[in-house]
């Protein structure tokens, strides 16, 4: 079996662990100081470490619960078993399953699964992008006031992250800013054209790798927000349809820079 039928029937077969243990409202413990996790999330990655294991046992495996390993392969797997955990636990309808492979430093197969919608994102490197075997293509939006923009926030250490002026500048000149907490569906929608941008700041290997390949294979732009090279576990991550980036990245640098085209409001005007 191929790398990319392998990755797509075991997100099948975590997908639908998922969809079944979401009938009821799951029980949440925190590891760290307010991350959460479930017993979902542990028992998809059994799932899905167990079925890779199988198919490529001499490949690492990088997973967000730490039950992969590192077999000192070129291959290396970054598995997400519940990307959006906060929203499974709360019954919020915005989670998948994100399993993405990198052959000595490169991404050459991701997938992304939506069990809620029956979404199969998938890419390989030089094949293009697919959503439920159709090809997909980012969006044709030309200018960064005709976009909608996602991003996300940490679960934790909330208070010192710098995203929330980012957040604003975007909002004021988009038709809004989207976030729906899982950073892996927001890849895939950009690279569906369903949204034009998405940027983010501490992502870790397994919430990107997928999703990266998804929106180059997509005809997307992939850069850090600063336009250098996008990198699995970087510090941050700017994607879009191509067109918006370097409006985009212009936006950011006077933001980097502390330079605001709106200013704050002032709540004591309110």
């Amino acid at each position: 079996m191929n790398f990319l039928d392998s990755a797509v029937e075991i997100a099948r077969q975590a997908g639908a662990l998922i969809r079944h243990n979401s009938e009821r409202r799951p029980s949440y413990e925190l590891k760290g100081e307010s991350d959460l996790v479930t017993p979902t999330d542990r028992a998809s990655e059994r799932l899905v470490v167990e079925r890779l294991s199988t198919y490529h046992p001499s490949h690492s495996i990088v997973a967000e619960e730490g039950s992969g390993h590192d077999s000192r392969s070129e291959y290396v797997w970054y598995v997400d078993p519940l990307d959006g955990t906060t929203n499974f636990a709360h019954g919020f309808p915005m989670y998948c399953v994100s399993l993405g492979l990198e052959r000595a430093g490169e991404m050459i197969c991701g997938v992304v699964y939506d069990p809620l919608r029956d979404e199969m994102f998938t890419a390989e490197r030089g094949a293009g992008a697919f959503l439920n075997n159709r090809r997909i293509r980012v969006s044709s939006v030309s200018r960064l006031e005709d976009s909608l923009v996602a991003t996300g926030f940490p679960s934790r250490k909330r208070h010192i992250n710098v995203n929330v002026h980012f957040y604003y500048q975007m909002a004021m000149a988009t038709h809004g800013v989207r976030r729906a907490g899982s950073a892996a569906l927001d890849f895939a929608y950009v690279a569906c054209g369903r949204l034009d941008v998405f940027w983010e700041f501490g992502l870790k290997p397994w919430d990107m790798a997928a999703g990266m390949l998804l929106v180059a294979e997509a005809g997307g732009r992939v850069t850090d927000m600063r336009g250098g090279p996008a990198v699995v576990g970087g510090p941050n991550i700017l994607t879009s349809n191509g067109h918006t980036h370097d409006e985009t990245l212009k936006l950011f640098s006077e933001v980097f820079a502390g330079s605001y085209r709106t200013p704050l409001p002032d709540p004591q005007t309110a």
